[in-house]
This record gives structure tokens, C-alpha cells and sequence, in this order.
């Protein structure tokens, strides 16, 4: 792993955690200063960072350990009834790649999604500069992937492409389709996309033990955790 050598990073002061009430956390920050290069950020992928704009993060919470890093296995993916279910419900959908980009429809559509469907959390309001910072400030191996029914916009998929994995970066969806269930629907089309690619990974961002909303992960089997800096798998 030579592209982590002479790697700075930056822990900050306690804040309230995101996912936990009454819980505080901590969050390690690699250096800004030193270039994101794909070796480098798939390397860093492997051992639980995250990225968010151009932040790369992991959290660094001395007491709790309850965030773990997660990635699917997609070779021996297995669909459940329900996910095939979602798969089959949506074959109508039409999904196209681009660069980030901001305009009126993709931000009308993240501004529609966060004040629905996340009106409690801290990412609520939802603004230009949050919205610029968080998804269109990314790396040049980062690609939005438009979902669309009959032309319109009802779906964004953020998605990183590693040396060897994806990394599901963020996903946004119009509310008015939840029967469509399309964050589960964008999931799974992520894993059947990293198949296609003949990679190895797709990684889920952070499962947070005690987070209902953080449960769904749990439905992607078999799935792998790190915890103790060595990568489990749950059938």
C-alpha cells in the first residue's frame, strides 16, 4: 500500500453524533493538501474511509465503535423475493451516466428529496452551497447516474468507480415514487452494475449499529463488515 505512505490526517473536537442521540463523536480527516489519486482512494476505501466532497473521512470515536464500514461481495449476490420484487417493478426505468453537475432539475430534485424525506435530520435545510460541497465538488472517477421514467427525473445515484469496487456515494430520489422503493432499486442496480464490471466490490458506506435507518444495509447478503480492521462476512 504504497500510496498511503507519508499520509496526514486530522481528528476533530467531539461533536453530536448524526446517527446516535446523546452520543458524541470524533471524525479523522486525511490532509486536504495531499492529491486523491484513484490508487490512493481505493486503497483507502479498503481500510473504511469514506468520501464527501472532498473530504475524506472515517470516524475515530474512542468509546463507541458502532459505525462499521460495509461492502457487498457482488460475485455471490443473491436477490431476495422482496429485491426481486423491486427489480422487476422498475425495468422500465431508463438510467444514463454523466459528470456532476448542478442545474435546476437534478438540484429541484436533492432540494424535494431532503426536506421530505430527511426534515430531522442535519442535512435539512437544503442548500446551494451544502448541495455543491457534498456531490459536485468530487474527483474525476466520481459519475452521476440519472433514473428516469418517461424522461423525467426521478432519481440521482451518486457512485465512485475504484481500481476495484464502486462506492455508493449518495443517493437522492423523487418521494412522490416510494412505491417504487428506488433507493433499493438504485442499490441493487449498483450491485448488478459493479457485476458487470467484473469488480470485486460495492462498497455501502457505514452501517451504524443502533440506527434504524441504517438497517436497511443488513438486506444485501451476504455482506461484509470491518470490525477490528480485518473485513467478516455475514451470509
Amino acid at each position: 500500500m504504497t500510496a498511503l505512505k507519508n499520509i496526514k490526517f486530522y481528528a476533530t473536537h467531539p461533536h453530536s453524533c448524526s446517527y446516535l442521540p446523546n452520543q458524541q463523536a470524533t471524525t479523522l480527516f486525511m490532509d486536504t493538501d495531499k492529491p486523491l489519486s484513484l490508487e490512493l482512494y481505493s486503497q483507502l476505501a479498503d481500510i473504511g474511509f469514506r468520501r464527501s466532497g472532498s473530504h475524506i473521512y472515517r470516524p475515530h470515536c474512542i468509546s463507541c465503535k458502532a459505525c462499521i464500514p460495509a461492502r457487498i461481495p457482488v460475485a455471490e449476490f443473491k436477490f431476495s423475493r422482496s429485491q426481486k420484487r423491486v427489480w422487476k417493478r422498475n425495468q422500465d426505468l431508463t438510467i444514463s451516466r454523466h459528470k456532476p453537475e448542478m442545474n435546476h432539475e437534478i438540484y429541484a430534485l436533492y432540494e424535494h428529496y431532503i426536506s421530505v424525506q430527511h426534515k430531522d435530520g442535519d442535512m435539512y435545510p437544503p442548500s446551494v452551497e451544502q448541495f455543491n460541497g457534498f456531490l459536485i465538488d468530487s474527483p474525476s472517477f466520481c459519475s452521476f447516474y440519472h433514473v428516469r421514467l418517461d424522461g423525467q427525473l426521478i432519481a440521482v445515484a451518486v457512485v465512485d468507480m475504484l481500481q476495484n469496487s464502486l462506492s455508493a456515494i449518495y443517493t437522492f430520489y423523487h418521494p412522490d415514487f416510494n412505491k417504487r422503493s428506488l433507493g433499493r432499486f438504485c442499490i441493487l442496480w449498483q450491485i448488478m452494475k459493479t457485476q458487470r464490471l467484473e469488480m470485486k466490490y460495492l462498497h455501502l458506506g457505514y452501517w451504524v449499529k443502533g440506527c434504524k435507518k441504517m438497517d436497511y444495509k443488513m438486506d444485501y447478503r451476504p455482506i461484509e463488515l470491518l470490525i477490528d480492521n480485518h473485513w467478516s462476512r455475514l451470509l
